[in-house]
């Protein structure tokens, strides 16, 4: 699963899953933008652990990190732009940020609807909607959505659920346009993954646990390898697909 020469774009690479996904990515070969919104001394931290890891070419910068607010759409336009433009190309987009809350149906006002609408799916489509306009011709697009798109194991989730069905949706749909030009567009859905939104050891975890078949949360290296292996060419007839890894919590 060699990326060499390849150019990347993850969003809300700077922690957990995205960041993950960055490293990965970046031992495989690519040339990796990603954006964050807070975390600027673990983006700076990842920039300096990536670079080192390239010779010769690549020395120059092999990780490029972009601050952006993704509920804002014109700024996730701009940043599949930036990244394109640094690199001279765009090969690989992963749509990783999000956010998650949880309250009664009845409790969400419309600025929550907007908020976790707005980032986990709305974001999404600009940057797919973008990069469409740019990538080159067998390119990958990786959406990481979540086991919850399908299934809704406890009250308080209806947004979250919904922000990620629609993701399934729309990467259907954006498989479906793209397949001509040889552009691959894919889901993971994972289910509980031990990072600092939902830490393994934290209170709701044993809950989490009982509904899984393979106890243990997944780690964040297990959606960046699977993230890894849609951005190969070993996945090149793959597109429009879902991928639960979930430890089996949606049998």
């Amino acid at each position: 699963m060699n990326l060499k020469g390849k150019k990347a774009l993850v969003t809300g690479g700077s922690r957990g899953i995205g960041a993950a996904i960055v490293r990965r990515l970046a031992e495989a070969g690519a040339q990796v933008a990603f954006t964050y919104q807070h975390s600027a001394e673990a983006a700076r931290q990842l920039v300096d652990s990536i670079t080192p890891r390239h010779d010769g070419a690549d020395a120059q910068g092999a990780a490029l990190a972009l601050q952006v607010d993704s509920l804002d759409a014109e700024a996730v336009r701009a940043s599949v732009d930036q990244a394109a433009a640094h690199w001279g190309g765009l090969d690989i987009l992963v749509n990783n940020a999000g956010v998650f809350e949880t309250k009664p149906i009845g409790e969400f006002t419309l600025s929550d609807y907007e908020w976790q609408m707005g980032i986990n799916a709305r974001a999404v489509f600009a940057a797919i909607r973008q990069a469409a306009n740019i990538m080159n011709d067998g390119g990958r697009i990786i959406n990481i959505g979540s086991n919850l798109a399908a299934r809704v194991p406890s009250e308080g989730m209806a947004l979250y659920a919904m922000s990620k069905a629609a993701v399934w949706g729309l990467t259907k749909g954006a498989a479906r346009d793209l397949g001509p030009r040889g552009i691959t567009v894919n889901v993971i859905q994972p289910g509980s993954t031990d990072t600092d939104m939902n830490p393994a050891d934290g209170p709701h975890a044993d809950a989490q646990r009982g509904l899984r078949v393979i106890a243990d949360y997944n780690t964040p290296d297990e959606i960046a390898q699977m993230t890894l292996y849609l951005a190969s060419d070993a996945a090149r007839s793959i597109t429009g697909s879902s991928f639960l890894l979930d430890g089996g919590a949606n049998l």
